[in-house]
Formats: C-alpha cells, sequence, structure tokens
C-alpha cells in the first residue's frame, strides 16, 4: 500500500492559521512553561473556537505574542504553535528533572498519601524534584513547589521506556477526547505521539503529520499479513498501533476509549464508514 498523504509542517501549516488572525511569531521568542495540569491549542484566542491539541504540565513553550488573556505560545516538543490563556503559563523556570512514567497521579500536600491531594498529573508531565522523604515506608519526591508526590511514579528525565506499544497499552480504557494528548483524554495521533515521547522520541502532532515523517513504508500485504507489533496503520485522519497476534490498538470514536482489538474487523467496520488504509510505517 502506498500512503497518499503529503509530507506536511506542523509549524507552517499552524501559521498559515494564525496568519488569518494577524498572528506572527517572533524571532525567538520568550520562554515560559505550561503551569496547570494540561491546557488547549487553539487557532485563534478565542474560548469558543475549537481545540487543536493540548499541552501539559512542565511542557517549555516560547511566548511570541500576547492579546488580552491569551498568548501565541509554540511548543518545543513538537513546534505545534497555538493561542492559550495566559494563566496556565508561567515564567521563572528551572530546569526540568523527572517525567511522571504512570498514566496518572496525584501531588500531595507534604509526603502523606492519607492527605487530600492538591491537583494531578498525566504521563509524561515534566517536574522539577528538589528532594526526597520516606514515611510509614511509602517514598516519596518533594517538588520544587513544596508538593509530594509517589517516587515510583516518576523517573529521571534522562531515563526512557523502551517499548512505546507496551507504554500505549497502560492507557486502554482511557477516555477519547478529541485533540487530546494526555493521559485524561487522547485522540488517535496523541495517543501515538504520548507513548512515543516516553521513548525518547519527538514525534509530530497530527496523524498526517505522522504518517509522513515516522518510520519508513512498508507492505503490508493482501491481508494485512506482514503486519508486526509496533507498525503504525493510517487510515485517512486516523491511526492505530499493531500490538501483534492481529490486535491493533488505538484511541477511537466507536468505543470512544482507548480500545484494544482484532485488527482485520477494525478495518472492515472503518472501511463501511470511510475507507480501507491508506499505509502501513515500521519504525
Amino acid at each position: 500500500m502506498t500512503s497518499k498523504l503529503p509530507m506536511l509542517n506542523s509549524l507552517d501549516r499552524r501559521l498559515n492559521l494564525l496568519d488569518e488572525n494577524g498572528a506572527k511569531l517572533s524571532s525567538e521568542g520568550k520562554s515560559a512553561r505550561i503551569g496547570v495540569a494540561f491546557t488547549e491549542l487553539r487557532a485563534r484566542p478565542e474560548r469558543d473556537c475549537a481545540i487543536d491539541t493540548q499541552l501539559m504540565f512542565g511542557e517549555d513553550i516560547k511566548v511570541h505574542d500576547e492579546k488580552e488573556d491569551w498568548a501565541l505560545v509554540q511548543a518545543e516538543r513538537d513546534d505545534y504553535v497555538g493561542w492559550l490563556e495566559a494563566k496556565t503559563l508561567k515564567y521563572e523556570t528551572t530546569p526540568i528533572t523527572h517525567l511522571v512514567c504512570v498514566p496518572r497521579t496525584f501531588l500531595y500536600p507534604e509526603p502523606d498519601l492519607k492527605l487530600p491531594h492538591k491537583g494531578m498529573r498525566s504521563l509524561a508531565s515534566g517536574l522539577v524534584v528538589v528532594d526526597e522523604e520516606e514515611r510509614r515506608g511509602t517514598k516519596y519526591k518533594i517538588l520544587e513547589t513544596g508538593e509530594a508526590i509517589i517516587a515510583r511514579h516518576i523517573r529521571p528525565i534522562s531515563e526512557h521506556e523502551s517499548d512505546y506499544v507496551s507504554v500505549a497499552e497502560t492507557l486502554v480504557r482511557t477516555p477519547y477526547l478529541w485533540a487530546g494528548t494526555t493521559a485524561f483524554g487522547l485522540d488517535c495521533s496523541g495517543l501515538v505521539k504520548l507513548a512515543m515521547f516516553m521513548c525518547g522520541q519527538n514525534v509530530l502532532r497530527d496523524s498526517d503529520m505522522q504518517a509522513a515523517t515516522i518510520g519508513k513504508e512498508i507492505d503490508a500485504g493482501e491481508e494485512y499479513e506482514n503486519i508486526k507489533r509496533g507498525d503504525l496503520i493510517f487510515w485517512r485522519g486516523h491511526i492505530g498501533i499493531a500490538q501483534g497476534k492481529g490486535l491493533i490498538l488505538h484511541a477511537n470514536g466507536n468505543s470512544m476509549d482507548v480500545t484494544s482489538e482484532p485488527l482485520l474487523p477494525a478495518i472492515e467496520r472503518i472501511a463501511y464508514l470511510y475507507e480501507k488504509p491508506i499505509g502501513v510505517r515500521r519504525i
């Protein structure tokens, strides 16, 4: 099968949309970081504008413009550009030391899991750890904010997972969310992006961008018999992860969550409304 999707650049495409509103990127931008659990990026500085993607706590960004309560930013992980609410940013930052390595976790006001939590963090959220403490046999890391987090729920930023499919499998039953990129809600390309990031790979955000840039195209076979675990299966506007043994893992609007199901029946179901896959790529 040959992919029918052109090579697209996330920055160029986003700028085409933003130009309609007179938005321009400055030469360098001002460094900042996402300071809430997650926030939404939009093409226009308006709350009723559709959400294009999400950025999560600890992501570093560049601020290029400001308009009332909004900031035009560019994400450092994937170059995605858009407007977000300025109140979600913080400007005084120190280098990230750790990432959340479980789907979701909680923050505590001090090292005590019996206390009311102070917030939640998604897989891949960036944290700054300054200390550690053990209480009643549970180890905690102390963050720069003074909050505590379970030590086994985070890992140093220099360490990476080895199998992105295994990471994606931990997210089964996560609700489907259009434009979602966190473990609180995901779309199809958001699942791929999040799982690969935990393996040290920064990939582009949208499925057509991923279809043009990740791995190399392979011949899947007439009955998809050549597909192996870890291959990416692309439809026009959708992407799934081959788990092996004839299964596919994907965030989808049919089950409205991240689900594992047999590949061939999924292909037939999707083809009934849209079309069959247009390409398969191997990492």
